[in-house]
């Protein structure tokens, strides 16, 4: 049996095509794997730990070897145990919206809690190296717009979160986009949502 962690990072609910594709994913990846036991973790309603200045000291304590004091030990735990939460799973599936041409803020949040040293990357002789290997990801990327051609540069959600997924070890990264969702009108994004879902039930089978 494998375990799927599937990461919520729109606020929408079931108005987001991003969720909707990747429940979609989801159901047919059960039909095909019915033995599997999948994880939703919605980050809205996740109790994040914020990496203040308390898992900073932290961080930089274990980094350089020394004692953690005593008044940062309690976040640099929370820290410790999202990292080790996340990479209990053995594949991941993720909804990820555009805002503002990234990623929405509590994924961000979720990011620089989980990519610490020694957890999941090391930096050894010069050289990056992540440490959460072996494992695939799906991601479903939503936006309002389209973001070809000459609108590429705007783009710094879909190159920035799969290199952050590359960062830490993922190399096995399939994914599919969802655009416009809101420049066409209700009915292009409809349309646009419904193909990708199709495409989604196709590459779950063999996730």
């Amino acid at each position: 049996m494998n375990k799927v962690l599937y990461i919520q990072a729109s606020a929408r609910g079931e108005r987001s095509a991003s969720i909707n594709v990747a429940d979609a994913f989801l159901a047919s990846y059960k039909e095909s794997h019915p033995a599997d036991e999948i994880t939703r973790y919605n980050l809205w309603e996740a109790n994040l730990p914020e990496f203040d200045r308390a898992a900073s000291n932290g961080k930089y304590a274990v980094m350089s070897g020394a004692d953690i004091p005593d008044a940062d030990k309690e976040a640099w735990r929370r820290v410790l145990a999202t990292i080790e939460h996340f990479k209990s799973f053995d594949k991941y599936v993720f909804s990820v919206p555009m805002w503002n041409f990234g990623i929405p803020y509590k994924l961000k949040q979720y990011l620089d809690v989980i990519i610490q040293p020694g957890q999941t990357f090391n930096f050894e002789d010069g050289q990056y190296t992540g440490l959460v290997t072996g494992k695939p990801a799906f991601v479903a990327f939503a936006r309002g717009g389209e973001y070809q051609g000459d609108a590429s540069g705007m783009d710094f959600q879909k190159p920035y979160f799969e290199l952050a997924l590359g960062f830490i070890g993922f190399t096995n990264v399939q994914s599919l986009t969802i655009e416009p969702t809101l420049m066409g009108g209700p009915d292009v994004a409809k349309a646009k949502t419904n193909d990708v879902i199709e495409n989604a039930k196709i590459l779950a089978a063999n996730f």
